[in-house]
């Protein structure tokens, strides 16, 4: 064969650039400007933070309905027209009127707020009359000197223990000696600005 022998393999440049590999380039530039930051450690969750969390909100709302039920209790009570003087006030002139024999107003107090819308008032009179004698066969003469205990049982309903300084009837059973002092409980209803006397019982005899 003539002429010059091919080159062997990997003696020289092969290929059409026919120049030698390069070296790779030192202190190529990085793609960012600056150092990149240390990564961030990010803080562990608490597991007991939700369960924290709902128990302060539970007491939170006690809390408030606590508050609420309390305000709205004061606020009754202070609206209420059963003070003791208006509590005083309403059984004295229930005494008064059984002493007297006013059956109008003992009728009046007994029907507990619905004597003007009754019709007929011959059998509540006939009442108020049988309480009133009776009454008066065991005092001449009552009067409320204390109010020993109030329970609310709304603000316009009451129960009232009372103390009453009584004087016998004349000719009465009773031993009683005069200015006797005797407690008894009566019922209460504030209406329309009125303080009735629903009901009223001595507590050594029966109720009138």
């Amino acid at each position: 064969m003539t002429g010059p022998y091919p080159p062997e393999y990997g003696v020289g440049p092969v290929g059409p650039q026919m120049q030698p590999p390069q070296p790779y380039p030192e202190n190529v530039p990085s793609p960012y400007p600056v150092m990149l930051p240390p990564p961030m450690q990010y803080p562990k969750r608490n597991r007991w933070l939700p369960a924290v969390a709902a128990a302060l909100s539970v007491v939170v709302i006690a809390l408030l309905v606590g508050v609420i039920v309390l305000a709205s209790r004061n606020d009754g009570a202070s609206r209420s027209a059963l003070t003791d003087a208006s509590a005083k006030a309403a059984i004295q002139e229930y005494l008064d009127a059984l002493s007297k024999g006013d059956d109008e107003t003992v009728a009046r107090h007994t029907l507990c707020g619905m004597y003007d819308a009754v019709k007929e008032h011959r059998s509540d009179l006939a009442l108020a009359s049988l309480s009133s004698d009776a009454f008066r066969k065991q005092y001449s003469h009552a009067e409320v000197t204390s109010i020993d205990k109030v329970v609310l049982l709304s603000p316009y309903q009451a129960q009232v223990l009372f103390t009453m300084r009584v004087a016998p009837a004349s000719g009465s059973a009773r031993s009683n000696p005069p200015n006797a002092e005797e407690q008894a409980v009566a019922q209460l209803l504030a209406q329309d600005k009125d303080v009735l006397v629903c009901s009223y019982l001595p507590r050594t005899a029966g109720q009138y």
